[in-house]
């Protein structure tokens, strides 16, 4: 692919760009931003070197749209994924993406670990991946196992020294989706978080030296299976015991609960359980955390960390037994809350440090960041925002209000939310919630009844988002219940089909 040079912005040395994806990181789940639990010292200090923005959030809050958000740097309604649908073909449905445009600007783009797209093998944009993506049962079916075609961290496993020619990541037996926990059952070093790392370093001895990169690095965990080190599991199985977070309107979701079903997205489970998968998950986190600050060494040893950019997010969150919930999908703070890290090159001397914006953002704001810290065009697909000028110590808002939406319990939650006041909607028979997330930051107290004010500043907002939808959702200014919900909205499914005829 031929480079268009001209699209560099001219006079500009051009920096190195990391971005560090996680995979189901709650964005309460940093020291720096007061857990009572979680240590991660490495992350704090790449929070100390750039800005942390504490409202950032996840619009669609599940591993293939937020990941669409994230490549794209476009809202769910212009990238059209409101669900979680497999099997579609990226490129087709969403041809610009933040790879291919530093790409086209000369960079060597390199992806390490988990893309969750299809084909799996799609490069969209990257010089080269190398792939973990964690269980993908759609792959495993499709593929019937031969992890050659759709990983690449099975095979390298399979050639280390002692380990059995059949072994992989499921050994243990714990699923992906379930609150199982267990420690990891083979050497800390060839767990696929560790694995992240060595091909980390690996790939910085074969880059192109003549070239500026942009590393995408992304990790499956801490997404399920939650099995750290046993170190790490030890240090938070060790915490008081797990104390149940539930509020006055949970019941609304009462007709989904599977009460002990450990796969479930809601329903009761005995509180050792919880307490097991919360250790497992924090013992991910604490795993995480070295690797980043192995990485970020790695790049001081090989003399380019003070031309890198760095920025850490999550693809969303995990509710992790509040309201009796786990996994993503949903509205509330522990899925749709994720870490927001962005840190200048250290040689950048006008560079903000140490700052934390509690503008709400989303990820569609990462592309068009990175590009611009970079000096790279932001193509006009985009309409995320530039989060750069608050780099620069600007503290003008990028917006005032967020609309997030997916598709779970057989229906579309839709909400919008500043980060301090949410608003949530369930389309198939009105649920609604409102919640005050400074007072309340659990999420305790559902505010419809009491402050109507409020409710209808916040519903007069969704209706705004949501008027013209394809879906019917708003009639004569009103939201409408029970109108049939997609995945992919029509604009998507039309330019997919249009390039598969």
């Amino acid at each position: 692919m031929a480079v268009d040079r001209a699209r560099v912005v001219p006079g500009m040395s051009r920096p190195n760009v990391v971005l560090i994806c996680v995979d189901e990181w709650r964005g309460d789940a940093l020291s720096c931003a007061g857990h009572p639990y979680v240590e991660t010292p490495h992350l704090d200090e790449l929070a100390r070197g750039g800005v942390r923005f504490s409202r950032g959030y996840s619009a669609t809050p599940t591993c293939v749209p937020a990941r669409v958000a994230l490549f794209t740097g476009q809202s769910q309604e212009r990238h059209g994924r409101v669900g979680y649908t497999d099997g579609v073909p990226f490129s087709v449905a969403h041809p610009v993406t933040i790879q291919g445009e530093f790409r086209r600007a000369g960079y060597h783009t390199q992806a390490i670990g988990k893309m969750h797209v299809w084909p799996e093998r799609a490069r969209l944009g990257f010089d080269d991946v190398v792939l973990h993506d964690g269980f993908l049962h759609h792959s495993r079916r499709e593929h019937r196992q031969q992890f050659g075609f759709f990983d690449d961290y099975v095979p390298w496993l399979r050639r280390q020294p002692g380990v059995p020619p059949d072994a992989e990541y499921f050994d243990h037996g714990v699923n992906c989706n379930s609150v199982v926990a267990r420690p990891w059952d083979k050497a800390e070093s060839l767990h696929p978080t560790q694995w992240i790392g060595t091909s980390t370093i690996d790939w910085l001895y074969r880059r192109d030296p003549e070239r500026p990169f942009f590393l995408y690095l992304s990790f499956h965990r801490p997404h399920p299976p939650y099995d750290p080190p046993a170190w790490a599991f030890d240090r938070y199985d060790a915490l008081p015991p797990y104390e149940r977070v539930l509020g006055d309107w949970e019941s609304d979701w009462d007709e989904f609960r599977r009460d002990g079903d450990y796969q479930a997205s809601i329903g009761d489970l005995p509180d050792r359980v919880v307490h097991r998968a919360r250790a497992g998950y924090y013992g991910l986190m604490a795993q995480i955390d070295l690797q980043v600050n192995r990485i970020r060494e790695a790049l001081v040893d090989f003399g380019v960390y003070d031309d890198t950019i760095i920025a850490f997010t999550s693809d969303h969150g995990e509710m992790m037994g509040d309201h009796r919930m786990f996994r993503k999908s949903v509205p509330y703070e522990g899925s749709a809350h994720v870490p927001f890290i962005v840190a200048d090159r250290a040689s950048e001397a006008g560079a903000t440090r140490g700052a934390v914006v509690d503008q709400v953002v989303e990820l569609r704001d990462v592309m068009p960041t990175l590009l611009d810290l970079a000096g790279v065009p932001i193509p006009s697909s985009v309409d995320g925002c530039s989060l750069a000028p608050f780099l620069r110590g600007s503290s003008v808002p990028v917006r005032e209000w967020l609309h997030g939406e997916h598709l779970h319990f057989g229906q579309s939650i839709q909400w919008v939310t500043d980060g301090r006041v949410k608003y949530v909607w369930g389309s198939e028979r009105g649920v609604e919630q409102l919640f005050d997330l400074v007072e309340d930051p659990g999420e305790l107290r559902n505010l419809v009844a009491s402050r109507p004010e409020l409710r209808a500043l916040w519903r007069d907002r969704l209706i705004e988002s949501l008027t013209g939808r394809e879906e019917g959702f708003v009639a004569d200014g009103n939201l409408v219940t029970g109108r049939p919900v997609t995945a992919i909205l029509e604009h998507t499914r039309e330019r997919i089909a249009t390039a598969t005829v």
